[in-house]
This record gives structure tokens, sequence and C-alpha cells, in this order.
């Protein structure tokens, strides 16, 4: 069964068998963000992958950042005759030795570095405006926020199991539970967190085709 806000709510309820004066929906929603913090920050997912495109401006070497960026996975540029080259990666130090001269347009970009959390750097400092792809990981919806309270999102509608352990984890923490019912679900948070990175990190990024079928080896007995 995929989760709306209110069925998970009524299932984390039910499972620790406490009502709502204890359990009440803002304790609730507290508890279901800081459970689907942990699995984002522990498994990437594709559902989370995203991109966004804008242009660089003339003399300018700052980008700002995306208000639901999380991390960059890559910075690409097209210039004017529609190349298309990746930005490599490099420490604010590099920038500086690399390019001492910031306030004076060069050329075309070939380095960028994250510069606070509002901002990062690209060094030539820019001498067009050049188009910039930025691929990255971003905030993902929350159950506990519109639309996904009445729709689902991708974690509550297809892993159900690994949300709901987690929200129970964070709840026998917060209720103070027995040690035992918190070690179990730990345990059931963890083998669902697995089995889930496995599929996104794993099953999800490989291709029969190329990669071959997944086979699982058998042990026999020799002759």
């Amino acid at each position: 069964m995929a989760y709306t806000l209110t069925n998970l709510q009524d299932d984390i309820r039910n499972y620790t068998e406490v009502d709502d004066s204890v359990l009440s929906n803002t304790v609730l929603n507290t508890i279901i963000k800081n459970a689907e913090n942990k699995i984002y920050r522990e498994a990437d997912s594709d559902d989370n992958r995203f991109y966004a495109t804008s242009n660089l401006q003339t003399g300018n070497r700052y980008v700002t950042i995306p208000s639901d960026l999380r991390f960059i996975r890559y910075a690409q540029l097209t210039d004017a005759s529609g190349n298309q080259v990746f930005l490599e990666k490099k420490d604010t130090s590099y920038m500086a030795e690399f390019y001492n001269t910031p306030g004076t347009q060069s050329g075309l970009p070939k380095y960028y570095a994250n510069w606070d959390a509002n901002y990062w750097v690209v060094a030539p400092t820019p001498d067009s405006t050049y188009l910039i792809t930025l691929a990255y990981v971003k905030q993902p919806d929350s159950i506990t926020a519109s639309p996904g309270s009445t729709q689902g999102t991708y974690t509550s509608n297809k892993y159900q199991d690994l949300l709901l352990y987690g929200c129970l984890v964070e709840a026998y923490g917060y209720l103070k539970g027995p040690a035992d019912m918190l070690q179990y679900y730990e345990g059931s948070f963890k083998r669902a967190l697995q089995s889930y990175a496995i599929e996104q990190q794993g099953r999800r990024r490989r291709d029969e085709y190329q990669d071959g079928v997944i086979r699982t080896p058998l042990k026999s007995p020799s002759p």
C-alpha cells in the first residue's frame, strides 16, 4: 500500500500502540522528516537527480546555487559553437592560484569550486554568457508537505517498509520505548536501507547488455 501522510501517521501510532494525545500530528511530522532525511543522506536515489540550466554572466565568476541543492554531481558548459565541455571540480585555494585576476574577463571557464552555501565559483572569469548545465541531487519532496501529503512521494509510494521502519526507529527513540523493540526496528530499517541502496545505486545503474545479467554464485559439490 502506498503511503499518504495520514496513512503513515496511523501506522506509526498503531505499531507503537500510542494515540494522538502523545504522538500528535506535529510530533509525527518531525519524526517523519527526520526519518526521510536519514534515508536521503544514506543512499543516493535516482528520483532526486535534477538538472538546471542558466547563463553565466560576462565578467562574473560567481554562480548562484539552486535553493533545493544538496550536492553537485557535475557541471557542463556550452560554448558559442555549441560544443559541450565539462568543468573540473577544484578547491577554492586552487582557483586563486590558477587565476589571480578574478575581476578580469578571460575566456571559457575550465574549473569550478564550492564558494559558500549560496554560490560556487568558476575560473577563468567568463568572457561571454555561456550556457551552463548543473547536474545535482536536490532536496527531496517530503510526505509532510503538499503535494506529498496526499499523493505520496517516491519513497512512500515505492519503499513503504523503508520509510515506516525509519519512522518507527525515530518514534521509539522519542517515546523512550523498550530497548528490544528499538533494536528490532533498527535492524529492520538497516536491512530495508541496504536493499534500497543496492537497487538505487546498483541495479538501476546497470545495463544487462553491457554489464550482463546479475548472477548469484551457487555452491556445487565436487563430483
